[in-house]
């Protein structure tokens, strides 16, 4: 499985990420391994997404990226 999640930072920014096991990568957001969350601690996991194919999760999180992807999280995921 490859999974696109959404986690909402300290200073209620949003970060969307593409990953294929969400439960370690969630642990490496909290101990502090990525540098977009890392200086935004603690993190929140909002949602995520599961996909069979590793091509539709990664055009999924690249949408989520999008200036109407952002809009569509804000109005239906958040």
């Amino acid at each position: 499985m490859w999974y696109v999640y959404q986690l909402r930072c300290a200073d209620n920014k949003y970060y969307t990420g593409f990953c294929g096991n969400v439960h370690e990568r969630f642990a490496a957001h909290e101990r502090g391994e990525v540098k977009f969350t890392k200086t935004r601690l603690p993190v929140v996991l909002e949602s995520y997404f599961a996909f069979t194919k590793k091509q539709l999760a990664y055009d999924f999180e690249r949408y989520l990226k999008s200036g109407s992807g952002v809009a569509f999280a804000k109005k239906r995921l958040r």
